[in-house]
C-alpha cells in the first residue's frame, strides 16, 4: 500500500479510468508556459484511446505542441460521499493531417465559449491513473441536502447568529 493510500482509497483500473473520462464534460489541462506551470479548463472527448479538445491559436495551443502534459478529471458521488480523480500524462500535439482533422470535425465536440475554436489537440496517453476515496464528513443523500436547506432557511429567516 502506498503511503498516501488508506483503506478507504480504491485504485481504479485503466478501464474504470477511461469510463470516467468518457463521462466527464470538463477537465483541466496542465502545461508549462515559459517555465511556469499553468492550468486550462477544457471540454474533452475520448477518441480511440486518446483525449481530444478544441482550441484557438494562443497560449494553450502553443504550450501543447509536441509537449508533455497532464490532464485531470474528477467528480463526487453525493449518494456515497466518495470522490474520484483520474490523471492522464502524455504528449499533446495539434491535429494537422487532413484526414485526422475531418475525423475530429465529426466528433461531438463543441466549444463552450463564444468565438471560433478551429484547432484540435490530441493527448496521446503515456500513463493513466485514478483513485476513488471516501470524503471524510462528505455530503451525502437527499436527507443531508434537506437538512442543509433547512439550515439555510433558518439562517435567512432569523439572520446570522450574534457573537460577542
Amino acid at each position: 500500500m502506498n503511503t498516501h493510500e488508506t483503506p478507504d482509497t480504491e485504485v481504479l483500473s485503466t478501464n474504470e479510468c477511461w469510463a470516467l473520462l468518457r463521462d466527464s464534460v470538463v477537465g483541466r489541462l496542465a502545461v508549462m508556459v515559459v517555465g511556469s506551470p499553468d492550468i486550462f479548463p477544457v471540454n474533452p472527448i475520448v477518441d480511440h484511446g486518446s483525449i481530444v479538445f478544441r482550441t484557438s491559436a494562443g497560449t494553450k495551443l502553443a504550450a501543447t505542441k509536441g509537449k508533455d502534459v497532464a490532464f485531470e478529471v474528477d467528480g463526487y458521488d453525493t449518494e456515497t460521499a466518495r470522490a474520484w480523480s483520474v490523471v492522464v500524462k502524455g504528449r499533446a500535439h495539434e491535429i494537422l493531417e487532413v484526414e485526422e482533422i475531418l475525423r475530429a470535425l465529426r466528433l461531438p465536440l463543441y466549444p463552450w465559449q463564444p468565438g471560433r475554436k478551429p484547432r484540435f489537440v490530441r493527448i496521446e496517453p503515456a500513463s493513466i491513473t485514478g483513485r476513488r476515496f471516501v470524503v471524510e464528513g462528505g455530503f451525502t443523500s437527499t436527507r443531508d441536502r434537506q437538512e442543509t436547506d433547512q439550515d439555510v432557511t433558518t439562517y435567512a429567516a432569523h439572520g446570522a447568529p450574534r457573537t460577542g
